[in-house]
């Protein structure tokens, strides 16, 4: 009799963990297929709400296994990107090689060439971009190389020295060129490549980086101890070394946004570049009229920014250095120490500067400034010339 009682509780008990077992799994299988309406909305749309055990419980790992995958193709998809700008602009990116000869006296002639800068082609019939200071030197014979190695002479130099902007033309056809954007749409923190000719010898080197600054002025090296006052540029922390000047600065779409002029003088890692904005009208100019013509004030000055006119009590505006004779600004009656308050009923800031509005100007437009001297606000109307001819 005990031992049929044996029998009969052992028979129970594995019932009973056998039925255990299923409520667990239904349960598991019930939680499951509503956790995933509460992802799909459910049925009706609405979904499910459960509790966040539940949902770390079963999900967790899931979830995380999802999250690793969005972030892998959000990289995938920046790389994509910037391959494909590089892919599409390197063609149109040149190496600018110079070739000089020099006489010393206890080894007679010597010759040098080689690599000095970047320029990129803004026109298939041999019209190419670069920095003024990388082909300024009139005694050098310089060429282009093109990535797929060919080379050719530059046949004429165009040099617009106040804005370092120079334009190139050699004898070539069919050449690939680079879109141009618009400088004054780039917001700070987006995405910047930068293409050029490293050190002078590492063609098509490629950097990435982001726009760090906008509307900055500074005293900058070009790398090889050249230095020039700039505005209104462009801070990016994309790495720019000597044989980069004169290179593209990119945005993420390919367009060309600055126009490179390496690094700041005695500065890491922060590197600068000229609007492509201050490019556009210089380049219109030349189209038209096969030179550059820009107009020409002719006066040397320093802007008085708002927190130097506080701690100085001077009206912010342009501060008169010198006024060339013969100019513009001379035949009109400005005079050294005058401070340009006014640009055709436009203020003068530190980001509105005079050679900012002069450059969106015209060789003969009438312009109506408002001068302080000596404390008074005086009116004067200067006609605009024709900047003196840099060409070689």
């Amino acid at each position: 009799m005990r031992g049929k009682l044996k029998i009969i509780a052992g028979v129970v008990w594995v019932a009973v963990f056998l039925s255990i077992i299923f409520v667990l799994y239904s349960f598991s299988n019930n939680r499951k297929s509503n956790l995933k309406d509460e992802y799909t909305g459910g049925i009706d749309g609405k979904g499910t709400k459960l509790s966040g055990y539940i949902k770390d419980f079963l999900f967790s790992e899931k979830l995380e296994e999802e999250e690793k995958v969005v972030t892998k193709q959000q990289v995938v998809q920046e790389e994509s990107a910037v391959i494909d700008v590089v892919e599409k602009v390197s063609p149109a990116v040149v190496s600018i090689v110079v070739k000089t000869t020099d006489f010393d006296f206890f080894s007679g002639l010597s010759t040098y060439e080689g690599g000095i800068g970047t320029g990129f082609i803004v026109d298939s019939k041999g019209i190419i971009v670069t920095n003024s200071h990388v082909v300024d030197n009139p005694n050098g014979e310089y060429s282009i190389v093109l990535k797929d190695g060919r080379n050719f002479k530059v046949d004429k130099i165009h040099l617009d020295e106040n804005s370092d902007l120079a334009i190139l033309e050699i004898s070539a056809r069919g050449l690939p060129v680079v879109e141009l954007g618009d400088s004054n749409d780039i917001k700070v923190g987006q995405k910047a490549i930068a293409i050029g000719n490293a050190l002078g010898q590492f063609s098509n080197t490629v950097t990435v980086g982001v726009i760090s600054g906008i509307a900055r002025e500074l005293q900058a090296s070009g790398g090889f101890g050249d230095v020039n006052t700039y505005e209104d540029v462009i801070q990016t922390d994309a790495a720019l070394n000597p044989g980069n000047s004169g290179g593209p600065l990119l945005n993420i779409a390919g367009q060309v946004v600055g126009v490179n002029v390496a690094t700041t003088y005695n500065a890491d890692n922060i590197s600068f570049a000229i609007p492509v904005n201050t490019l556009k009208p210089i380049l219109e100019g030349f189209r038209k009229e096969g030179r550059i013509v820009k107009p020409y004030i002719g006066v040397s000055y320093q802007m008085i920014t708002k927190e130097m006119s506080v701690l100085n009590n001077l009206p912010e505006g342009a501060y008169i250095a010198g006024v060339i004779s013969e100019s513009p600004a001379d035949k009109a009656g400005l005079s050294r120490g005058d401070i340009i308050k006014k640009y055709n009923d436009k203020e003068l800031t530190g980001k509105n500067t005079l050679s900012k509005y002069i450059s969106a100007s015209k060789v003969g437009d009438k312009i109506d400034l408002i001068v302080d001297r000596d404390g008074k606000d005086i009116s004067i109307t200067v006609t605009l010339g024709e900047s003196p001819q840099n060409s070689q």
